[in-house]
């Protein structure tokens, strides 16, 4: 299994990207499963996309902050 995690944003908005291939890891079955528990505790959630002109954030929840349940709550009602 290989896994991807890009990090990005932050202060001075540098990205990361680091890979993991847990392919003949002796502790691949404890990675392994992380990830699925990682993937499956947001399977139920929305998941969204906020543009702002040029700026885009992907979110899903439970990990909106205040501010983006409240503006994604108004788009939603209000928008076209």
């Amino acid at each position: 299994m290989l896994i991807t995690v890009t990090r990005s944003g932050g202060f001075t908005g540098v990205e990361k990207t680091r890979e993991l291939d847990t392919d003949g890891r002796a502790d691949a079955a404890r990675w392994e499963e992380l990830a699925h528990r990682a993937l499956a505790a947001t399977a139920d959630g929305f998941h969204y996309r906020i543009t702002v002109d040029d700026q885009v954030l992907d979110v899903q929840d439970p990990y909106l902050s205040e501010e983006q349940r409240a503006l994604v709550r108004a788009v939603l009602g209000e928008g076209a």
